[in-house]
């Protein structure tokens, strides 16, 4: 690529002025020696047309709710505690927290197996002992678990009204990651929305649920169809708290976005910049005018298990989009995660990635970094029509719980995935492969079990075929 002085044409650095299209176009002509620019042309594995230069002048160009910037923390750093023992737990959130985290999520799991052993609201107090609810906001990934867990977090807080909590229950996720519910999914949204209803009133500026479209991602979805479940997410989860009693701006105000950042970092940006569009659209067809709070997690499909230090590379990548796409919390997972739970050191490489990308990279400090970026915006306006196409058709199936039970999300990511190259290039894996053995460690930790309520609720099971996470490499690694 050629280096350009400022305020130079690319086609002489004598000219007075600016390139325009065609100048760039008949530059890139001249290169290709007599092929079409249109050879150049690509797309993403759900069709998205990926051209290879854009006028940016010619539109189009996003319109969303801009989120204020905050120059000394322009983002929520945001980190998970996962370790089954809740006293080891602990330990990782205080260190967690000194080290420049501002806030958590608490993955519960009474069996240990994906999360902290906790089953009453005196094990949370136990993870969270020393932890100042005031100052340091507290999540929870608590599954089909969720009303009892929000209670369980809400007992912790003990009524401050100034507490930062993230309830997030979600079970439409959990459907649909397992494949069927223990009881009704409907008696469960009516369970969750009623518990939300309850604690609205203490905590007022809680996050009830939280509509995320992790799952499809992990699953091997595109952007599109993961801002559609979502979208569809939010809006039954707005339903379900308004029913329950909530005015539509509590409803859609206790609402908080989930999505996934991978290593794509353009991918990334144009997807959370098309999110806060859809959003902006369902609220203002509901008569609410508020601005989506985004929070993002780190892709677990993209880590490799073979070569696993480039993982620190990816991650950097989805820091850097989540940033530069307006994220208001990113949660960057650990490079050895394709492997096990992580260690302080991994823990301590998640935090200070983030760290320098706000403090050092000032990656936080411009609102919409994309804006009039000729392929982000395309690619905005791109993935924000599909995903609302998608969305249409979920709601035309009656709504995400009848499309999943359908089978129409696992079609439409079946699709994506065959969609996908037959050889990818993965650094450490089909590309660039290690010679030799570069051992990491990972934490091996003593499970123990707890007992815990029942989540299950009268009724037949909901049932659905299950979106298991899927990791992209996994299939080529080791082989030669």
């Amino acid at each position: 690529m050629a280096i350009l002085q400022p305020n130079c044409s690319p086609m002489t650095q004598a000219s007075d002025s600016a390139a325009t299209y065609q100048d760039w176009r008949a530059l890139v002509e001249k290169t290709l020696k007599g092929e079409s620019i249109e050879s150049l042309n690509r797309a993403t594995a759900e069709g998205l047309p990926i051209a290879p230069l854009y006028d940016a002048a010619a539109g189009p160009h996003a319109r969303f709710a801009g989120r204020p910037v905050n120059a000394d923390r322009p983002w929520d750093l945001r980190v998970g505690i996962n370790h089954p023992d809740p006293v080891l737990a602990n330990r990782d959130l205080l260190k967690d927290l000194e080290g420049g985290a501002a806030s958590s999520v608490i993955a519960i799991d009474p069996t240990g197996k994906n999360g902290v052993a906790i089953g009453s609201a005196a094990g949370l107090a136990e993870t969270l002992a020393n932890v100042v609810l005031e100052f340091a906001l507290v999540g929870l990934d608590a599954g089909f678990l969720g009303p009892q867990s929000a209670d369980w977090l809400a007992a912790v807080a003990k009524g401050s009204p100034l507490a930062k909590l993230n309830f997030h229950m979600d079970p439409l996720s959990a459907l649909a990651e397992g494949g069927s519910s223990p009881g009704p999914l409907e008696a469960h949204l009516v369970s969750g929305a009623t518990v939300a209803r309850r604690l609205a009133d203490i905590h007022p500026k809680a996050g009830l649920f939280l509509a995320s479209g992790r799952v499809v991602h992990e699953a091997g979805s595109g952007e599109a169809a993961e801002l559609a479940f979502a979208a569809a997410a939010a809006v039954t989860y707005a339903k379900a708290l308004v029913q329950a009693g909530l005015s539509m701006d509590q409803a859609w105000g206790g609402i908080v976005l989930g999505l996934s950042a991978d290593a794509d970092y353009f991918a990334t940006l144009a997807k959370l910049r098309a999110a806060r569009m859809i959003w902006d659209r369902l609220t203002a067809a509901c008569g609410v005018s508020l601005p989506a709070q985004i929070e993002v997690r780190s892709s677990r499909r993209m880590l490799t298990a073979q070569d696993p230090w480039t993982n620190m590379l990816r991650l950097t990548a989805a820091g850097v989009g989540a940033a530069l796409g307006g994220a208001d919390a990113v949660h960057l997972g650990c490079f050895t995660d394709a492997l096990g739970r992580p260690t302080a050191f991994a823990r301590r490489q998640s935090r200070n990635a983030q760290l320098v990308l706000m403090e050092e990279a000032h990656l936080g400090r411009v609102t919409d970094p994309g804006a009039g970026s000729g392929y982000v915006e395309a690619l905005t306006d791109e993935i924000a029509r599909a995903a609302w196409a998608r969305f249409q058709t979920i709601e035309a199936a009656g709504g995400l719980a009848e499309a999943l039970a359908k089978g129409l999300i696992a079609k439409d990511i079946a699709t994506t995935m065959a969609a996908r190259p037959d050889q990818p290039r993965i650094v450490g894996v089909t590309a660039f492969p290690p010679t030799g053995q570069d051992p990491v460690d990972v934490d091996t930790p003593v499970i123990r079990p707890v007992e815990a309520p029942l989540a299950r609720l009268p009724g037949p099971d909901s049932q659905c075929q299950p979106l298991a996470p899927i990791r992209l490499s996994q299939a080529y690694e080791g082989a030669k």
